[in-house]
Formats: C-alpha cells, sequence, structure tokens
C-alpha cells in the first residue's frame, strides 16, 4: 500500500459527510495515537509521561517542515484564534484586512486596536469579495504596516495567491489565518511572515491542535505582548516579568498540551507522507465533481473555478435553499447551510458513493419540498 493510499484508508466517517471546512473527524491514526498517549498518561511512570510530552517538539518539527521553516520559528497553541491574537496584539501601525474574513481576523484586529493605541485597522470596500492582489494594491497607504488575510475563504472557498500579495506589499508583514488550508492547498508559506493554523478541520487532528509560525522579520516587528511565564525567560519565584525566549516560544502563554501535540504530530506524519501535492490535487477534483453535480441541477456555484480548495459555496434561488438543505439532511448529507449558502466541503478520502448521494438530494430538491421531521435539526453552523 502507498503512502497516500495509506492516508486514504485512514477516512473512516459516515459517508454523506461533505463538511471538512466546519469539522475534521479525527482520522484512524489520530485516535490510535489518543488512545496510546490517554494510557501513558494514566500510567503515572515518569517515562511513559516524558514520551507523551516529546510530541510538543515532534509537532512543531513537523509544521515547521511543512511550512519550509525553522521548528524555533513554531510555536504550539490553542486554536488559530490565539495564534492570531498574539500577531495582532504585537503589532503597531496599520492593519490592513477584509471585513468579509471569518471573525477570526477582524475581532482580534479590532480587540487589539481597542486596548492598544499603537495600532489601527484599515478594511477593504465590502464589496470585495476576493482579496486578490489589485484589491490590496488599490487599498495601500504608507500607514499600513501589515495585511492580514485568510488563504482560503471560508465561504467561497477562494485560495489567495499568496505570493502575489507578497509582491504587492512589499516589506510590511504578511499575516495568514491558514486553517482552510493548511495540509489542503500547495502554497509557498514563505511568502507570509505570520501562519497560524489549526488541526481540526482538514489536518483531522481534533480540537487544541493550533499552532503558529513567527518568522525573524515578524518576530522583530511584533511585540510579544500575551506572553505568560511560558513565553519568559522568568524564574520560579521571580516577581520581575522575564526577558521573551528566543524564537516563536517568546509567543507562548503556557506549556503546549502534548497530548493534542500528539494527535498533531500523528496526523501530520500522514499528510507528510502523502505529500500536499497530491493531497491539494485529490481534494481540488473532489470539489470540481461537486461544481458538476450542481451545474447539472441548474444550482449557481459561488466558488470560483480557477482558484479553490475543498469549499464549494453554492447559491440556490432563496425559495430552493430549505429544499436543498432538507434534501441533504434526508439524504444523509452532513453540510452547512449558512446566509443563503450551501456549503459542501469534501475532502481527499471522499468516496464515489457520498457524490451519489449528493447527487440524487440535489435532484429531490427540484421535484419540491421536502418534508424533514421536526426531529432532524438542520446542519447550521454557528
Amino acid at each position: 500500500m502507498s503512502d497516500l493510499q495509506s492516508y486514504l484508508a485512514g477516512f473512516e466517517v459516515e459517508t454523506g459527510y461533505l463538511n471538512w471546512a466546519s469539522f475534521g473527524p479525527l482520522s484512524v491514526a489520530v485516535r490510535e495515537e489518543a488512545r496510546a498517549d490517554d494510557e501513558l498518561s494514566a500510567s503515572g511512570r515518569p517515562s511513559g509521561i516524558d514520551l507523551v510530552a516529546s510530541h510538543v517538539d515532534e509537532a512543531r518539527a513537523l509544521v515547521a517542515s511543512m511550512l519550509g521553516a525553522d521548528a524555533d520559528e513554531v510555536a504550539l497553541a490553542p486554536s488559530t484564534t490565539d495564534a492570531m491574537f498574539h500577531a495582532l496584539f504585537g503589532l503597531s501601525g496599520t492593519v490592513l484586512l477584509s471585513p468579509n474574513e471569518y471573525p477570526t481576523i477582524p475581532v482580534a484586529a479590532r480587540r487589539a486596536a481597542e486596548l492598544r493605541d499603537v495600532l489601527s485597522v484599515r478594511v477593504l470596500d465590502r464589496t470585495i469579495t476576493r482579496v486578490t492582489p489589485d484589491a490590496v494594491r488599490a487599498a495601500l497607504t504608507d500607514e499600513v504596516t501589515a495585511m492580514a488575510v485568510s488563504l482560503v475563504d471560508y465561504r467561497t472557498g477562494y485560495v489567495a495567491d499568496l505570493p502575489a500579495l507578497r509582491e504587492v506589499v512589499g516589506d510590511r508583514l504578511l499575516i495568514v489565518d491558514a486553517v482552510q488550508g493548511f495540509g489542503v492547498v500547495d502554497t509557498d508559506w514563505a511568502a507570509a511572515d505570520v501562519v497560524a493554523g489549526h488541526g481540526y478541520k482538514w489536518i483531522r487532528a481534533g480540537r487544541g491542535t493550533g499552532f503558529a509560525r513567527f518568522s525573524a522579520r515578524a518576530r522583530e516587528r511584533i511585540t510579544p505582548v500575551l506572553a505568560g511565564v511560558a513565553g519568559t525567560a522568568a524564574e520560579l519565584g521571580d516577581l520581575e516579568v522575564g526577558e521573551p525566549r528566543d524564537g516563536a516560544a517568546a509567543y507562548a502563554i503556557s506549556r503546549p498540551d502534548p497530548q493534542a501535540a500528539g494527535r498533531l504530530s500523528a496526523a501530520l506524519r500522514e499528510v507528510t507522507d502523502a505529500g500536499v501535492p497530491a493531497i491539494a490535487a485529490l481534494v481540488a477534483e473532489k470539489a470540481r465533481r461537486v461544481m458538476e453535480i450542481a451545474d447539472s441541477h441548474g444550482i449557481p456555484v459561488l466558488t470560483d473555478r480557477d482558484r479553490h480548495a475543498g469549499i464549494v459555496a453554492l447559491t440556490p434561488e432563496p425559495e430552493r435553499t430549505g429544499a436543498i438543505a432538507a434534501g441533504l439532511v434526508n439524504a444523509g448529507i452532513t453540510a452547512t447551510v449558512r446566509g443563503g449558502i450551501v456549503r459542501i466541503s469534501p475532502h481527499a478520502g471522499t468516496s464515489d458513493d457520498a457524490f451519489g448521494l449528493l447527487d440524487a438530494a440535489l435532484a429531490a430538491s427540484r421535484v419540491g419540498p421536502v418534508v424533514t421531521p421536526p426531529s432532524v435539526p438542520l446542519p447550521l453552523e454557528p
């Protein structure tokens, strides 16, 4: 069995699961790692506790390898949001962003600007739905010191062109939310100064598996304002705040969860062995299949057909959206319906049977309204 085949064999999910952009059910290897670490952590033996603790350095090294960075540039975090708060609270000047981003970036930026008078926020026009190099170029001013953007737009699956954005922003920092693309999009991560991500979606590692990479330039310009004792060189009993630690460790609040690091390591070993280019190609192929099915049923596709990852956004007529949502549930399909958009997100391991269910559900929605039992909620994501 090849490494890619082994990776695909680890998808043990319900046939109709097409909601990877919301949550990634754990892979077989991750579940096995978690069970083993639970036993080691429960034994009380120092050797077992130390073995689990070693996952922290392993996870940092694997993240660094995938990003083409050094391990000392990577810090583990509970989530993407935690990492993004470290980046934006330590920033000064003006950060440029899109108001249409998932709230992780806008909320962190607004909170930082409200609490620290050294930062202000500049936003793109709300009518701009894709953060393109041209849109960014038109909005740049001399005051802008950083640009924050999602690699993959959570609503439409549009993939930002990081190298082109790097060229446009010049010497300014480029801060990237990678949660919807890490592991399934083949991109040049070196274009970014900060990469914040999480393993609970496409990586299939579960919650608590966040991380961040801070380049040397980012560490020069981003003050570790939120660093806790784990991010400083303070000694036990010190009443003074210690100096920041070297590398990305300066942005830590507390010690990482070694069991979460174990799950992240197990997932990243699978991804590394299979190869991101191969996984990315499969994810893009599955997304195209969703588009073809939608086309065959006359449902408009919002997603950019040339620049997309695993997310496919459908925009049916308002009167048909409810029938489609109910039909998906009745067909055993898990997806996200929000704001008039039906978001379908297949993964590399999504089976042919899943597309058959999707095709049948969309076909049924054309016949008439589908009645859903009151006890079965529509898959609305908060």
